[in-house]
């Protein structure tokens, strides 16, 4: 049972949320805020698997509210947008989030991005991909030809890497590779090291910037 804490200012859009999650026999609601105040004892009352953050809310912002979760180790966040705030979602980035999803997805996309999220995955709705990368590129360095991290990494955790990219799960990859799950967990914070990322969202900017993964058109 994948255990969600809905965070948004407005009911009736908390109301959609936990109608559609509840609609699902693995998914149970928790508990629902209206901001991000007090979220990391929300979450030590509530013990959700992840959290589903509204970006502009009073009080504190999911912004920062995901900064606290991640410098308090709390469960994954995925952030709920609106297409077009590049500025919102690098900062989203920046944070932490594991996930980015449009307010104006269909159900079965954000059903989706719920269980990526709570696996350890990380999900990003297609349409926000190139906004993302767009304003990594402006905000940290101009592109490269080639970057010199990717000579530190070996062919399997190029591997995991690419994987990791696409969205897949720990356990996914493990799937995909013929690993145990405890291998690619090891991986991946080799990966997290060698490449000075901080979290999985900001390696898998770094992989698509660095051309190990092209996005989907």
């Amino acid at each position: 049972m994948i255990r969600v804490l809905l965070v948004d200012d407005q009911p009736m859009v908390r109301a959609g949320l936990g109608l559609v999650l509840r609609s699902q026999p693995d998914i149970q609601v928790v508990g629902e805020r209206d901001n991000g105040d007090d979220i990391v004892a929300a979450v030590s009352q509530c013990a959700p698997d992840m959290v589903c953050m509204d970006v502009r809310m009073p009080g504190t912002d999911g912004i920062e509210a995901t900064r606290l979760l991640r410098d308090a180790d709390g469960p994954p966040v995925c952030v709920l947008t609106t297409f077009g705030d590049e500025e919102v979602l690098w900062s989203a980035v920046d944070a932490g989030a594991a996930g980015f999803e449009l307010k104006s997805a269909t159900p079965e996309n954000l059903i989706e991005a719920v269980r990526t999220v709570a696996a350890g995955g990380t999900w990003i709705d297609g349409t926000l991909l190139g906004p993302i990368l767009d304003s990594y590129r402006q905000s940290a360095r101009p592109p490269t030809r080639h970057d010199i991290r990717l000579d530190a990494l070996t062919d399997r955790e190029l591997d995991v890497l690419r994987l990791m990219a696409r969205g897949a799960s720990n356990r996914e990859i493990a799937n995909q590779l013929f690993l145990a799950e405890t291998t690619i967990k090891t991986h991946v914070g080799t990966l997290f090291t060698k490449l000075g990322a901080r979290d999985r969202a900001a390696a898998i900017v770094f992989a698509y910037d660095a051309g190990l993964v092209q996005p989907r058109r």
